[in-house]
């Protein structure tokens, strides 16, 4: 199987067009080479990797456990060390329906339903009178701007402009809590992420209540052109009129669960906070639709570098500013006045870089080699001369194009769509050309 590396990942996360589907046919699998090729990758990649984070979850006593863990073991999920999380990389019990390669667990996601558990992120409710004031803070999310129930991509930076942490921010309601902001961060990010935030909040002196929500609940993605369908049918709710990045109240199974139309995947879907104690019977019924198979690491990776989405820690850090990956639609329109009264940290470069590109040296691009193995982390990008222009986050066998795709950071001007470049894979170098992004067309939902 391809794994490719996926077991050494940190923490997979998250944001139109109409969705590639693509049959699952023998004779649309990729070349045998291709297959071997990246297996044997995968496996040197493992076998170099800190023995502590492929260490598998029957003999890692210490590593958490989501709700759900029991039923990832019972569909045969092979379970990986994953940012401190006994984590299904791939399910492989012999004749199961769930049982798929990464490959055609890609494909039935675009064409179809996956479900994945991603509870092992972490969800933060913020209360008080103030609360809107000091999220804004600390990421540069407008919030107050935000529509009851609405979401964003955000992100976390540091007083450089640098990004601590990518985000999930929603403006939320609910009866017990009034009027509140919802908040999901990164598993491997969010003890650092907690840190700084019990910091800022020492400085910030107001209204503000942090609630921490993290193994007492079930937080899933259902992903695909077929997923909301499902929703509607255990929900009996109409979900026509809920765009991509809106939520709601849903009751499923008995327990009222916030299901927000969002995820990480570039297709239509939805993530379900599920409480604890229906948070198994949440899975269970989502697991039993029949447009539903059960998904994991390997296929998200994938299906993330295909819809052109950052994953922390390899596309994504404390070095790097929303501008120079190409997110500074994260900072909102009211988020950019300089003589804001309250500004959110690292706002004096970010908004220098807004306001004068000349400042950003390097964007993050896209990249299709023409031949060769994928073009993995850390693979120099150069010019057609030689000259390294910056060097590559993240690459894999894309399983829909059926060819090489990458993202990584280059040098200006040699970013611009089109230009011709190389990779350096192996002491090899190979044709690339920059591309837009994403590779697969994605379908975010409007009404």
């Amino acid at each position: 199987q391809i794994v490719a590396a996926l077991l050494t990942l940190p923490t997979l996360r998250h944001p139109a067009a109409t969705p590639l589907v693509i049959p699952l046919r023998p004779d649309l699998a990729p070349p045998m080479a291709c297959v071997q090729a990246m297996a044997k990758s995968a496996a040197r990649r493992v076998a170099a990797a800190p023995a502590a984070r492929r260490a598998f979850a029957a003999g890692a006593c210490d590593l958490k456990k989501t709700l759900v863990h029991a039923e990832h073991l019972e569909d045969g999920g092979k379970m990986v060390d994953f940012a401190g999380y006994s984590m299904p990389v791939q399910y492989t019990k012999a004749g199961a329906p769930h049982t798929l390669s990464i490959i055609d667990s890609t494909k039935w996601t675009r064409e179809s339903a996956s479900l994945f558990d991603v509870s092992h992120m972490c969800s933060i409710r913020w209360t008080g009178k103030d609360a809107f004031d000091f999220v804004e803070r600390v990421t540069t999310a407008d919030v107050k701007g935000l529509e009851p129930m609405r979401g964003t991509l955000s992100v976390i930076p540091n007083e450089n402009g640098g990004i601590i942490d990518d985000t999930m921010v929603t403006k939320c309601h609910s009866k017990e809590h009034g009027e509140h902001v919802y908040q999901v961060v990164n598993a491997g990010c969010a003890p650092k992420d907690l840190k700084h935030f019990d910091e800022q909040l020492g400085k910030f002196g107001g209204d503000v209540k942090m609630q921490v929500m993290w193994d007492d609940r079930g937080l899933y993605a259902l992903q695909g052109p077929k997923a909301v369908e499902v929703v509607q049918r255990l929900s009996g709710v109409d979900m026509s009129q809920v765009a991509f990045g809106q939520s709601l109240w849903l009751s499923l199974e008995g327990g009222e669960c916030l299901v927000s139309r969002c995820g990480y995947t570039g297709e239509d879907g939805v993530e379900i906070f599920a409480p604890e104690e229906v948070a198994v019977k949440v899975w269970r019924a989502l697991r039993q639709q029949p447009e539903v198979r059960l998904a994991a690491l390997g296929a998200r990776d994938a299906l993330r570098l295909e819809a052109g989405l950052c994953l922390y820690g390899h596309d994504l850090d404390e070095t790097i500013t929303p501008p120079e990956a190409g997110l500074s639609w994260v900072v909102g329109k009211a988020r950019r006045d300089p003589a804001s009264k309250n500004p959110f940290i690292g706002s004096e470069r970010i908004l220098a870089q807004l306001s004068d590109t000349s400042l950003v040296k390097k964007l993050r691009a896209g990249l299709k080699p023409a031949a060769g193995p994928p073009a993995r982390e850390g693979a120099a990008i150069e010019t057609t001369e030689g000259e390294v222009v910056g060097t590559v986050t993240s690459g894999t066998m894309s399983p829909c194009l059926r060819q090489n795709i990458a993202m990584g950071y280059i040098n200006k001007p040699f970013n611009k769509k089109g230009t011709e470049l190389q990779v350096v894979v192996r002491g090899k170098r190979y044709p690339a050309t920059t591309v837009g992004m994403p590779f697969v067309p994605t379908k975010y939902y409007k009404p």
